[in-house]
């Protein structure tokens, strides 16, 4: 009962201190000002690194629906169940409308190479998920509930501390007997020593923000990597992807038809849903020029531009140029050609080569 009666009373006596001072009744004691910078680079850090760690959740799982069940399992301390990404649902889709329309017709051959592009593209996000949730969010969310929390507790015993020492200053300052300012007297200089002792303790956790700001530095950077070589993954597989489709047939007739004669150079023409991939078959349309050597043909007076290639192209024959990305050729076009293929020429090489895969510069 004393304790409670004692706890009761210092309670008591820092909400009246507390008071007093908010309404400017009481002096207050006043933290020097590297103190008060520490404490305001502190309070930046924590709340930046609670906006960084729950925008980086939000980039790695935009759906907040699972948020939320990832946060129940994380405090419930129970694994979190692994999670289809929507590239690979994506996938999964491609592949089951491929085995139903016809895998193979056209549209199912190619929707099977894209469902295993998009799988492997879900892959790679789950681990880049994983990799990132472990290099950067959980450092963060340690520094959060681990160190933030020891420096909020010590933050809030230091203005315990600081209240009493201010109330133990104003009962001095109201002492009149003799006896009454000894007691005084000696209540300050321990509530200065505790003080002091607190302020100390809580100054060097505030010091050690700085720590803290290395580790997160080289958590970026782990962030960045892991980033850099899902990005890396995804552009690789991309790039198979457009090479595989450039290999399959540039169009397709949508129709069950039985196949009529052939038509002449006055029918209307049949209506075909063409793909966009890199066209395939002759880029010279009549049989004499798709037969002549295109080391002997010369380049039109003018007509001829520059083009940067846009990606790596493998040649399907002796007739095609391979491409590079990000060379520069020089590309013209000669009459009767299709037009979704032009001649490029390279140094001593020239070869056709498809339109899709270039930039054409003025």
């Amino acid at each position: 009962m004393k304790k409670l009666a004692s706890d009761a009373g210092i309670f008591f006596t820092r909400a009246v201190q507390f008071t007093e001072e908010k309404f400017g009744q009481a002096e207050k004691t006043e933290l020097d000002a590297h103190f008060e910078n520490l404490l305001a680079r502190a309070d930046s850090t924590k709340n930046w690194t609670e906006r960084i760690l729950r925008q980086t959740e939000v980039l790695l799982q935009p759906n907040p629906s699972a948020r939320v069940e990832e946060f129940l399992y994380e405090k419930l301390d129970r694994k979190v169940p692994s999670r289809v990404t929507n590239g690979e649902l994506l996938a999964q889709y491609m592949a089951e409308a491929a085995s139903e329309l016809g895998p193979s017709t056209p549209y199912g051959k190619t929707l099977i190479k894209v469902s295993e592009a998009e799988k492997r593209l879900g892959a790679a996000e789950r681990d880049f998920i994983h990799t990132a949730s472990l290099s950067f969010l959980t450092p963060l969310r340690n520094f959060l509930e681990g160190d933030w929390k020891t420096i909020s507790k010590e933050r809030r015993l230091l203005q315990n501390r600081r209240l009493d020492l201010d109330a133990c200053k104003a009962r001095l300052k109201k002492a009149k007997a003799a006896e009454a300012k000894a007691t005084a007297e000696q209540e300050l200089r321990v509530a200065q020593t505790e003080f002091d002792r607190q302020a100390e303790v809580t100054r060097l956790l505030l010091e050690g923000i700085s720590s803290t700001h290395v580790n997160h530095l080289r958590c970026l950077h782990e962030f960045v990597k892991s980033q850099t070589t899902y990005y890396a993954q995804c552009y690789r597989h991309m790039l198979d992807l457009q090479k595989q489709l450039g290999r399959f047939p540039g169009t397709f007739v949508g129709t069950t038809e039985p196949a009529s004669p052939p038509l002449s150079s006055t029918s209307p023409t049949t209506t075909a849903a063409t793909m966009p991939v890199v066209p395939t078959g002759a880029g010279l349309s009549p049989p004499e020029e798709a037969a002549l050597c295109l080391e002997e043909v010369a380049p039109p007076a003018s007509g001829t531009r520059k083009a940067r290639v846009l990606y790596d192209y493998e040649a399907a024959d002796s007739s095609e140029l391979a491409l590079l990305a990000d060379e520069l050729i020089t590309v013209y076009s000669l009459p009767g050609m299709d037009p979704d293929w032009l001649i490029g020429e390279r140094g001593n090489k020239k070869g056709k080569v498809p339109v899709t895969y270039l930039e054409l510069l003025s």
